[in-house]
């Protein structure tokens, strides 16, 4: 990929997740908290994928994308280990969420993630801009 198109495709992924990240905090104004996990893991997702991209890195998996994140930015000590954490955790959540039956998750479980995530998606974007 020209180095232009990975520019591009980084910028789109952010721009995602960005929007993402509104929706999490529509959904979350109306009371909808399963899918507001979702979209907040959504918007780590892209902006994990727009980290990945710019290293040239990708898996056609969300357990890959896990994984190389993990990998290449928590273990080494390049991403703070409670970034790894909220994404981690937000994978599950998620995961259990949309797949398993009579999970519902309550306002005082998910709402402190908002500004959490807020976090990772800014400290992704400046890690990215250092790059």
């Amino acid at each position: 990929m020209r180095k232009g198109d990975l520019d591009e495709l980084v910028k789109y992924r952010f721009e995602r997740a960005k929007n993402t990240f509104e929706e999490a905090n529509l959904m979350a104004k109306e009371n909808h908290w399963n899918v507001c996990v979702n979209r907040l893991y959504y918007a780590c997702f892209y902006s994990v994928s727009a980290l990945l991209a710019k290293n040239g890195m990708s898996s056609s998996k969300h357990t890959g994308i896990k994984s190389l994140f993990n990998q290449h930015w928590i273990k080494t000590g390049k991403i703070m280990k409670s970034y790894g954490r909220l994404y981690n955790n937000l994978f599950e959540n998620r995961q259990e969420g949309d797949y398993i039956d009579f999970v519902v998750f309550k306002k005082q479980s998910v709402e402190h993630l908002i500004p959490e995530v807020k976090d990772f998606i800014n400290a992704l974007e400046k890690l990215i801009a250092s790059e």
